[in-house]
């Protein structure tokens, strides 16, 4: 029986359908089987990777799994890797976690083939078959390393966040007693395979659970809504981008069509979004659409899910609820008091065995981090009346105007209701006056017009004074990372280069 929680359960499900694709099934078995084959082979000559670390670069899928489950069962860390990626941000991730191994499949291997000759790293094929005979595999204690993921990256370069096998043990455990996770659960896969949305949320609680999963290449809301109409999926989780293509969809599909997706969506028993703030208005126009209310959590790759609104209770339009299972949180002030009234802002700080370990190689930075044993996010929230209120990170989504501190993701769900404005980004731009000038930066529907005047008018009465935007600019799309997330540092340079 193997030793990490995970593989052990897996084992107890050995017989169910972990993974289901268009052309066949792929039981627990199945998987564990792969792995094992696959875990000989990386160990080679030696009987213990002794934290290794291995860069997988696999599509979702069982392949995925398998090599996942085989590098940890070798010893390994496994350092997830992003198949889009250009190549000097793989030579980055390789080079930056001294990755001695890529497990990769045949597709990807021509990519990075180059790179892995010349950095002289190990290139393994995630189906090479085993020549040895099967290799007794080490006992993987809980306080191993498990992973290195990175960090977005947006204010300079991505940190590797490391976390060990109790860190993900702890997180999975935390949304399975939440969420309700059982192994009659079904759920389809579309998101990238080196966030924690996807290899922690969706991948590890669905097959800790025992639950069946659906991988997709790509998000395709034509193959999803088919799958949805024939009642495919118990649970649905997404990041707020995906949800609006959905309503856009589902509003230009036929009155008869509709009807019968919006009838798998809402036998669903939970459908989640997260990754990003979800605007008010799309929980509001989702739950219209289909009866679902959106739950929507607040979490971070160093501390896997922190808040969440809950499964049984009010799932409230612009909230992230509530302390997950486990999980400590407080807010702490500027002024470095701890927040304990309503309405009061403070920098959300955490802590619990979800909580990673450090950052890969950066001691400094992982000091920084930390406020006597509570992790620092570096994002704003308020309480009312009882659920956290994300306001927006410190660092780009925190503007100072006028002497007010103003929540520019506040802002930005006011601006979503206007008729004309399909998706906007607000940032605070250097200004003699105010400091910080409140900058909208909107995509228009259907490329109308709009001027700043016009929605200065508009936001009279639905926005404070002092939080009407100052400057407006127009484009054809917003800059968006690969889990679709506007980026603001991006956004502010496009308003810097106009």
């Amino acid at each position: 029986m193997p030793e990490l929680p995970l593989l052990a359960r897996a084992c107890s499900h050995r017989d169910r359908v972990a993974f289901r694709t268009a052309k066949q099934a792929h039981t627990y078995q199945n998987l564990l089987d792969h792995s094992a084959r696959l875990a000989s082979v990386l160990l080679g000559a030696t009987d213990d990777l002794q934290e290794t670390r291995v860069a997988l670069l696999v599509p979702a899928g069982p392949a995925y799994v398998a090599a996942q489950w085989a590098i940890w069962r070798a010893g390994g860390i496994k350092v997830p890797i992003c198949l889009s990626a250009t190549e000097p941000e793989w030579e980055y991730a390789l080079t930056d976690s001294r990755a001695a191994i890529v497990l990769t499949d045949a597709p990807m291997t021509a990519k990075i083939a180059p790179l892995c000759a010349r950095l002289g790293v190990r290139l393994v094929d995630v189906n090479s078959p085993s020549t040895n005979p099967a290799k007794a595999l080490p006992e993987i204690g809980p306080e191993r390393r498990a992973m290195i993921l990175y960090t977005s990256g947006t204010t300079s370069k991505p940190k590797g966040v490391v976390t060990t096998h109790a860190n993900i043990q702890a997180q999975i455990e935390s949304l399975v007693t939440a969420w309700e996770w059982t192994a009659a659960d079904r759920i389809p896969l579309f998101l990238p395979m080196h966030h924690i949305h996807g290899i922690i949320n969706i991948n590890c609680c669905a097959l800790w659970s025992g639950a069946t999963i659906e991988p997709f290449a790509k998000f395709d809301a034509a193959t999803i809504f088919d799958r949805v109409r024939a009642d495919a999926y118990t649970v649905f989780m997404a990041v707020p981008t995906i949800y609006v293509k959905l309503i856009q969809a589902l509003e230009a599909a036929a009155p008869a069509d509709r009807a019968a997706i919006v009838g798998g969506f809402a036998r669903m028993r939970l459908m989640v979004s997260g990754s990003a703030a979800l605007p008010a208005s799309v929980h509001e126009q989702w739950t219209a659409l289909t009866g679902q209310k959106l739950l929507e959590r607040y979490g971070m790759t160093e501390i896997g899910m922190a808040l969440s609104n809950p499964f049984h209770g009010e799932r409230r339009p612009g909230a992230v609820g509530l302390a997950l299972p486990g999980v400590e949180v407080r807010l702490k002030a500027e002024t470095g008091a701890i927040v304990t009234t309503e309405e009061e802002p403070g920098e959300i700080q955490v802590r619990g065995a979800g909580v990673f370990r450090a950052y890969w190689n950066r001691p400094e930075a992982s000091a920084e981090s930390f406020d006597d044993g509570w992790f620092r996010t570096g994002d704003m929230a308020v309480r009312e009346r009882g659920y956290y209120r994300i306001m927006g990170r410190l660092s780009v989504d925190i503007l100072k105007s006028g002497g007010y501190k103003l929540s520019a993701l506040e802002i930005e769900a006011a601006l979503l209701e206007h008729p004309q404005i399909q998706e906007c980004a607000v940032i605070g731009l250097p200004d003699d006056t105010w400091g910080e000038a409140v900058t909208a930066v909107v995509v228009t529907k259907d490329a109308t017009p709009l001027e700043l005047p016009a929605l200065r008018d508009w936001c009279k009465g639905r926005l404070s004074v002092y939080k009407i935007p100052q400057r407006l600019l127009v484009v054809k799309e917003l800059p968006r990372n690969a889990m679709g997330k506007v980026t603001k540092p991006a956004v502010r340079a496009l308003c810097e280069a106009v």
